[in-house]
Order: structure tokens, then C-alpha cells, then sequence
């Protein structure tokens, strides 16, 4: 079914939560058989996939067009309701955790699903529901804000993420100016971005303490759902970063800075790779759009279908607009078993990264949502998900040369080296969230001050020449994760570190390397990150020496390719 033709309507309330409370009281009436239990559960699965589905629709048609009335008060009313439909759920789950045929039921459905539902049975209590409510208040506000910034530049006024291609401008001039106009919108707004991201902070540590903990953290990870690791692992994870990557990246950097002719690298320098201008996509975005569907029909039988299917039902929707939320994601309409991607095409190469990126993720989810997988179990922690997708970046490298032909070297390196130095950025992003929960009463100052030096030990190489919004180091600002997504963003870290691993196999058996991501996919759900990693012969990241052999191999290739400059 096409994405226009989906059937929207928001969903019943209060007969949510009745259907709810009858299976769950049904399932604790079953006393004869385990089968009487998973009859219940399951029509709850079925439940949460029709609820979902609309929830997803809504979310999508928002983020589309946030200044649609209608679509925004839907919103709305999700960001109500899914909290309290937390304590309906929250019941069958502890009824199912405490079942005296949990022996059966864990056969049926796997022991993952109890560990899913054990760190859910920790991470909420009925007493959240408010607190909840007012975070998701919170995070809507923050991207309508960011949604509805405009900019004046190049004698028009345009949203923000139009914006990019000026960024990396071959002009020097132009570059700056870019990013000097993007920080007076960002300064004229400053107050609202301080308030919304203190409260946000201060509501979530309450959230935390109300369970138990010292802040949001633990939390945090355990609404991530991570399994199998925990703070202790990602600090190890962060300091090998720091000791083992960073140096590789400040060789790379040094090269950069050489390559285009500066000084010093200033923050409009950073990702600008070559002299006479970065690659950028040939054509239109329809013609881009083009191209993406022949790659993926070329790539394997498996993408041909996906692609397909994903093109024939209008399921992207890339086009910037004013009103459009800024960004990107993949989302999935369960019922329909249809993925969907959002992006803001702006004319650089980011508009192939998004075909390749959020494609791997549509990819995954159509894969699980085809298969004969428990819909519970049909998507993994998201740090596998985003291993999904930035493999998905590099196993498409044969076809890169439809989107850039005679450029296709130099972007194969600009995206090697963006693909590396963005590691530091993200690990970054990620102690500076623990800093700002572990100590909530700091000022708008002392926040972006705690910023500055965290720039400083992960990208020592940059400076930011006294420009608006990034001379006063507020531009973590600029990352919506942050906002909306808390502690969300080193995943793709540990995800870009599988996704290299990836890669230097296809370097040397391009089948072998599509082989072993198919076999990575089409477990979803069903394994934990590390034993994913292991089912296929791939290093956890957060394991002692992974990020000193995948940096030095990453550096070697560079090396090797760095004569795609010319």
C-alpha cells in the first residue's frame, strides 16, 4: 500500500486500555496451560502493532509538515498517551516475568524476550506516567522550534538544512559565513534551547530517582534496552577512542588541512576535503532518487525486492521544506510491513549517505518484518540497528560511481575519512550527556564550557574562530539527539566500528563481507549486540585492542587512497 493511501485514525483511548486489562487478566486466569498465556500475549503483540502503526503514521505526516494542525495534535495525543499505556503493559509484563509457566513460555518465545522484559519491569513504575508526559512535551517542543528555524542567506530565506551545501563551500569566505548565519539563528534562540534542554535534564534525573538511582543514567541505558554492557564497558570504549583513534584522526586532519591549503583548521574547514569542492551528488534529487533505486537493484536479489517495494509504495520522503522537521530517520508501519525514510536532501553528498544510511535501516526492518520472527524480537538494540546502516554505507561502494562518477574516488575517501572522525565526535556527544545527568545544576555557561573541553581532548584539531553559537561552544545544541534521544548517540560509534570491520572484508571478498551482514540482519532481533558480533566473526567494539586494529587498518587504507585528491 502506497504511504499516501494509509488509512490514518487515532485510535481509542480508553479502549486501549480496556483490551489491555482484559488480556492481562485473562492470562492471570489461565491456570490449565501455558498456551492460554501465549493466546493472551500475543493478542497484545497484535495490539501494539495496530496502536504503533497509527502512532508511526502520525509521527511520520508530523515530521513532514510540522506546521499541519492536525497532524500536530496527533502528535500530541501519542506523546499523552504512550505513557499511560505504559502501566497496561507494564502488568502483562510482570505477569508474564512471574507465570509459574514461565518455563514454557521462555521455550516458546526465547530467554531474550524475559531479559527485554526484566529491564522494562525496572525502568518504569505507574508514578513516571506525568514525568513522562512532560518529557515528551519537552522534546516536541524542542523540534518544532529547531523545525520552524529559517535563515537568511544567499538572498533567500530557507530552512536550515539548506544550509548544507554552503558548508562546504569551495569558497572559504562562503563556508564561513554559512555557518556564521546558522549561529545567529541558533544564538536568537538561545534561551529557549537552554530552558528546554534544563528541564529536560532535571525531569529525566527525576525519572531516575524515582526508580531508584542516583540520576537518569542507568535509565537511560536500560530504555536503550542495552543487554549486555553497561557504563563500565562504554567509558573503556570512550578512552580507547581517545587513546588509540584520535591520534590516527589528527594524522588524517594534519593531511586535510594540507590538501585544501589553510592554516589551522577552523570548525567551516572540518569537512571540507578538497580544494576544488567536496564530491557532490550529479543531477536532481529525482535523478539521485533514480540512481539509488538502480544500486540497490544491482547490489543483491534480497535489495532489488526491498528497493522495489520501498520505491513503488512512496515510502521516502527527502525533499527540504519549509516546516519539515530538520534531520533524518527510518521508522516502520508494522502493520503494513513497510519501512519509511525521512530525510532533507540539500544538494552534498549527504543526500547518497542518507539512500545508503537510513536504507540500511529500512532494509533490517523489512527483512524482520517479512520473516516469520516474534514481532517482540524483530528489532535488536539499536546499536546492532545502526550497524545495519553504516555497513549498509560501505557494501554499496561498487555503486557509489552512479551518484558521482569521475568524483567517486574522492568521495570514497571524504566518507572513509568523515566515517572515522566522526568516532571522536560521538564519544564525545556521549560523555558530555553523563557529565551534564551526573550534574544537572550547572549553568547554560557551564554546560557549553564542559563542552569546550571535551572539543579539546576529542578534536584538539579544530577551532572556532569566534563565530556566533559555536565561538561560545553551544553547538551541541545543534545534535537533536540530545535532546531527544539521551545517550542514544555513541551506538553509532560501536556501530562504526563493526561497520569498518565490514568493510575491509568486501575490500577483499565483496561476497563473503554481504554474506556475513545478511546473516547479521536477518537475526533482528533475536541475540543480543555481542553475540551478534560473535555469531558472525566480528569484534565486539568495547573489547580491549578492537579500536587500535580497526583505526590502524583504517589509516592504512587512507594512506593507500589519499591520491584520489588529485
Amino acid at each position: 500500500m502506497k504511504f499516501s493511501a494509509m488509512p490514518y485514525s487515532r485510535p481509542d483511548l480508553e479502549a486501549m486500555k480496556a483490551n489491555l486489562t482484559a488480556c492481562t487478566e485473562a492470562f492471570l486466569a489461565a491456570a490449565e496451560s501455558a498456551q492460554e498465556q501465549i493466546a493472551q500475549y500475543d493478542r497484545v503483540t497484535d495490539l501494539s502493532v495496530e496502536f504503533n502503526t497509527m502512532g508511526s503514521l502520525a509521527n511520520a505526516r508530523h515530521t513532514i509538515d510540522t506546521r499541519d494542525e492536525f497532524y500536530d495534535a496527533e502528535s500530541t495525543f501519542f506523546d499523552e498517551s504512550w505513557p499511560q499505556l505504559s502501566v497496561y503493559f507494564q502488568r502483562l509484563n510482570e505477569a508474564m516475568l512471574d507465570s509459574k509457566f514461565r518455563p514454557e513460555l521462555e521455550a516458546h518465545y526465547g530467554s531474550l524476550l524475559f531479559l527485554k522484559l526484566e529491564i522494562s519491569r525496572r525502568s518504569f513504575k505507574p508514578e513516571l506516567v506525568e514525568l513522562m508526559q512532560e518529557e515528551n512535551r519537552l522534546t516536541s517542543r524542542y523540534q518544532k522550534l529547531y523545525a520552524n528555524m529559517t535563515v537568511e542567506f544567499d538572498g533567500k530565506t530557507m530552512p536550515m538544512p539548506m544550509l548544507g551545501k554552503y558548508k562546504v563551500s569551495a569558497d572559504r569566505a562562503v563556508r564561513r559565513a554559512a555557518y556564521e548565519a546558522e549561529g545567529k539563528v541558533f544564538d536568537a534562540n538561545r534561551a529557549e534551547l537552554d530552558e528546554i534542554y534544563d528541564k529536560l535534564v532535571h525531569n529525566r534525573n527525576a525519572q531516575g530517582r524515582m526508580l531508584g538511582y542516583p540520576n537518569f543514567i542507568q535509565l537511560g541505558y536500560d530504555r536503550l534496552g542495552r543487554n549486555c554492557y553497561g557504563q563500565k564497558e562504554l567509558a573503556a570504549f570512550r578512552d580507547q577512542i581517545a587513546n588509540d583513534l584520535v591520534p590516527i584522526i589528527a594524522e588524517v586532519k594534519e593531511a586535510q588541512r594540507k590538501r585544501i591549503g589553510v592554516d589551522r583548521l577552523y570548525i567551516y574547514d572540518d569537512k571540507f576535503r578538497f580544494p576544488d569542492g567536496n564530491p557532490a551528488p550529479e543531477g536532481t534529487a529525482e535523478e539521485i532518487l533514480a540512481a539509488g533505486r538502480r544500486m540497490y537493484e544491482e547490489l543483491s536479489p534480497e535489495t532489488k525486492e526491498f528497493i522495489d517495494f520501498l520505491y513503488d509504495n512512496e515510502l521516502l520522503d527527502v525533499l527540504s521544506r519549509e516546516g519539515k522537521a530538520p534531520g533524518g530517520y527510518c521508522t516502520m508501519f508494522e502493520k503494513y510491513k513497510a519501512p519509511f525514510i525521512f530525510s532533507n536532501f540539500n544538494g552534498t553528498a549527504g543526500d547518497v549517505d542518507v539512500l545508503t544510511h537510513e536504507a540500511g535501516h529500512a532494509f533490517a526492518f523489512y527483512r524482520a518484518m517479512n520473516s516469520d520472527i516474534y514481532p517482540d524480537l524483530r528489532e535488536p538494540t539499536i546499536e546492532a540497528c545502526e550497524c545495519h546502516s553504516m555497513s549498509m554505507e560501505f557494501l554499496t561502494q561498487d555503486y557509489h560511481k552512479y551518484f558521482f562518477g569521475a568524483q567517486t574516488a574522492k568521495y570514497e575517501l571524504a566518507h572513509c575519512e568523515d566515517s572515522l572522525d566522526f568516532i571522536p565526535y560521538g564519544c564525545m556527544v556521549d560523555e558530555f550527556q553523563h557529565l551534564m545527568y551526573e550534574n544537572e545544576d550547572l549553568t547554560p555557561d557551564e554546560r557549553h564550557g564542559v563542552w569546550e573541553k571535551l572539543e579539546k581532548k576529542s578534536r584538539p584539531w579544530l577551532s572556532m574562530d569566534g563565530l556566533p553559537f559555536y565561538g561560545r561552544y553551544a553547538h551541541w545544541q545543534w545534535k537533536p539527539h540530545i535532546y531527544l534521544n539521551p545517550l542514544y548517540y555513541i551506538d553509532y560509534c560501536m556501530a562504526g566500528t563493526v561497520a569498518f570491520q565490514v568493510w575491509t572484508l568486501s575490500l577483499q571478498d565483496r561476497k563473503a563481507a554481504w554474506e556475513k551482514y545478511l546473516a547479521f540482519v536477518d537475526q533482528a532481533g533475536t541475540k543480543t549486540f555481542a553475540d551478534l558480533c560473535q555469531s558472525v566473526g566480528l569484534r565486539i567494539p568495547y573489547e580491549d585492542g578492537c579500536i587500535r586494529e580497526v583505526g590502524s587498518g583504517i589509516r592504512d587504507w587512507i594512506r593507500e587512497n589519499s591520491s584520489a585528491e588529485a
